[in-house]
């Protein structure tokens, strides 16, 4: 009996002495990238709460350190993840799309982030709807062709004519949502396909007013998701359910206290905006927070139609890990 015990005992040592290499094996720091707006609040929320580190220890994790950098378009971002040089990517549904298609199913989406309506604001009294816009003028958005917006826009100049998308891609931009919001109000281009708070800020200049939103042409959607590799999945199984159940508690918390998440948003980006503006846009009724993605399908398809990817998803959860597929998304 004595060897039995002795051979339960070695072996529990050495099932442990694996779990402990096993978590030593990933990785001690986590890259992530995130972009502007309330879009991204779940990640704020994450961040300031210390959501990843407290889920990261319930699961045996030693320290990871967190490393954020904040990106104007999702094209750098994929570039970023395809070398290595970042571990989690966020951002509209096409610049994941892309990269799904590009890298043959290797990215897929973590979790779902927002839905929330995107408005294309001018200054140009003349343009009352996208059929206005003409060679002079200069439409900036966060990345051509493969953004929310530049797939929204060319989604909407396809009901004018067949060669609508093509003319108003030509007169897109790119350029991070700061800047543009600027640029708009200071005259340096005559649109602005935004996103909340810029839309709302810059509608509150008398010169700006609405041509077109994102609900006239999808409806509801997805707005932000959060996208990593299958490899580093593979690599760092707990890192991943980490993140994942940090954003979910992150998106908990805003659906429960929007005054908490908005006073999160305040301190941790430096905005400068008050705290009922803020709220404002939060409480919205077509502003929600969820981990479950919806229109990915529809982006696909249509993105397939325009050229921008080669292979299109059978289903939604193609695009998606597993821990998303039970969820009751599109």
């Amino acid at each position: 009996m004595r060897w039995i015990r002795r051979a339960i005992l070695l072996g529990m040592a050495g099932m442990l002495a694996v779990s402990a290499s096993a978590s030593a094996a990933e990785v001690d720091k986590l890259r992530i990238a995130r972009q502007f707006g309330i879009g991204y609040l779940p990640l704020v929320v994450m961040k300031g709460e210390h959501l990843f580190e407290k889920h990261a220890k319930r699961l045996g994790l030693g320290p990871v350190e967190l490393i954020w950098t904040d990106f104007a378009g999702g094209a750098n971002m994929n570039d970023a993840l395809l070398s290595g040089s970042l571990d989690i990517a966020s951002g509209g549904v096409p610049p994941l799309v892309t990269l799904w298609s590009r890298s043959k199913g290797q990215v897929k989406i973590a979790t779902a982030l927002s839905e929330m309506p995107l408005l294309l604001n001018t200054t140009d009294p003349q343009v009352r709807s996208i059929k206005d816009f003409n060679e002079s003028h200069k439409i900036a958005l966060p990345a051509v062709r493969t953004s929310n917006q530049a797939v929204i826009l060319a989604m909407a100049a396809d009901k004018l004519g067949p060669d609508e998308a093509e003319r108003l891609g030509r007169l897109t931009v790119s350029m991070s949502h700061p800047d543009a919001a600027i640029a708009l109000l200071n005259g340096q281009i005559a649109a602005h396909f935004t996103s909340p708070p810029f839309q709302y800020q810059e509608l509150r200049d008398p010169r700006v007013h609405t041509v077109l939103s994102s609900k006239d042409v999808m409806g509801r959607f997805t707005f932000t998701v959060a996208w990593s590799t299958v490899k580093f999945r593979e690599t760092n199984p707990k890192t991943y359910e980490a993140f994942v159940a940090a954003i979910q508690e992150a998106i908990e918390l805003i659906n429960s206290d929007k005054e908490k998440a908005a006073k999160i948003y305040l301190q941790e980006t430096g905005n400068k905006e008050s705290l009922e503006f803020l709220l404002q846009q939060l409480s919205a009724p077509d502003v929600a927070f969820s981990t479950t993605p919806q229109s990915l399908k529809r982006y696909a398809s249509y993105m397939r139609e325009l050229g921008l990817i080669k292979t299109q998803p059978e289903r939604w959860q193609d695009l998606a890990f597993e821990n998303l597929h039970d969820a009751p998304g599109s």
